[in-house]
């Protein structure tokens, strides 16, 4: 089989595709032929050595799959050959095959493409789990999404809108926060042009938000917690900036706010029964029409130094996917 391999930790430009041999499924594992494979940060973070999770040398990377199942490992009962699967498996995805456990992976709903699945998984799991677990975001409560057009962002706006919430979207560009509006947001901020919190003044009042979603990390990630309500909940997702803030502490103690960190891994492990029902509900959302994923750009597993390029350089809109070219 071909995979994008990482031999050396460095840059994305450092990645070969090269032959290698098909990975066997062991006991509690399934092997899958990956139609399609998400781009997400950690993908970048990882092949630097700069993630918490350090495989060894040589890995192919690649968190967020899409494919069918070709092989199942011993104790195996809730997969089988032939099924249609997506799911978030860590490393491995950047291949025609990659093997996971079983349980790390989702039947794919007749109604989602291998494409979209390939993106959904790891966007729409995070922001559901966030939002409604860590959250516990309310109808009628304010949402403000940073980042709001890259694929977590969208997925947040998408979802908040779904759970009743009025969606604030923050955004660089009125080309981005037009495509947040188009996934339900009610209210937009540039934030390159606008200041953050005198423009959320102008939206919300002195009253501020109660839910801030904040991939983005960086100086953002204090003025929103200054604009916090009273028992504000401000969601740590990620670091896009490439900076990881340091909040005063006195201000969770000013404004009775919480800093809430959100884990998708660590919630799927301690608690799988939610983490299903989260995705029950994503997948009833997806088939009514009400979530639907932005897959900006599609490249051929060959491109993938490119694709966490554009991701790292923060100049994807929505998902960028990997497709698998195989000899007919």
């Amino acid at each position: 089989m071909r995979a994008v391999m990482c031999k050396t930790l460095g840059p994305p430009k450092a990645l070969v595709v090269e032959e290698c041999a098909s990975p066997m499924p062991g006991a509690g594992e399934v092997r899958v032929a990956v139609e399609a494979a998400g781009v997400n940060f950690p993908d970048f973070l990882i092949v630097q050595g700069k993630y918490q999770h350090k495989p060894p040398l040589p890995f192919s990377p690649g968190s967020e799959i899409s494919g069918i199942v070709d092989a199942v490992g011993e104790g195996v009962t809730s997969l089988k050959a032939g099924d249609a699967v997506l799911g978030v498996i860590g490393v491995g995805g950047f291949a025609e095959k990659a093997v996971a456990r079983a349980e790390h992976l989702l039947k794919r709903p007749a109604t989602m493409d291998p494409v979209t699945a390939a993106g959904f998984a790891m966007t729409y799991g995070t922001s559901m789990h966030a939002l409604k677990q860590r959250a516990d975001l309310q109808p009628g409560e304010t949402l403000l999404v940073l980042g709001a057009a890259g694929g977590v962002g969208l997925a947040a706006v998408e979802i908040g809108a779904a759970m009743g919430a009025r969606v604030i979207a923050a955004a660089s560009s009125p080309e981005k926060l037009e495509i947040a509006r188009a996934a339900g947001a009610s209210d937009l901020i540039d934030y390159k042009k606008d200041g953050l919190r005198d423009r959320l003044k102008e939206i919300v009042g002195e009253t501020g938000v109660d839910v801030v979603y904040d991939p983005v990390g960086g100086e953002l990630f204090e003025q929103a917690l200054r604009s916090t309500a009273w028992e504000g909940r401000m969601l740590v997702v990620g670091f896009a900036s490439g900076e990881i803030p340091k909040a005063p502490a006195n201000l969770p103690l000013l404004k009775g706010c919480s800093i809430v960190g959100v884990s998708l891994g660590g919630f799927r492990k301690r608690h799988p029964e939610a983490h299903a029902a989260n995705f029950d509900q994503l997948f009833a959302w997806h088939a009514e029409g009400r979530l639907k994923p932005l897959v900006s750009r599609t490249l051929p597993m060959s491109k993938a130094a490119e694709a966490l390029t554009t991701l790292a350089s923060r100049g994807a809109v929505g998902k960028i996917v990997l497709t698998m070219e195989r000899p007919a």
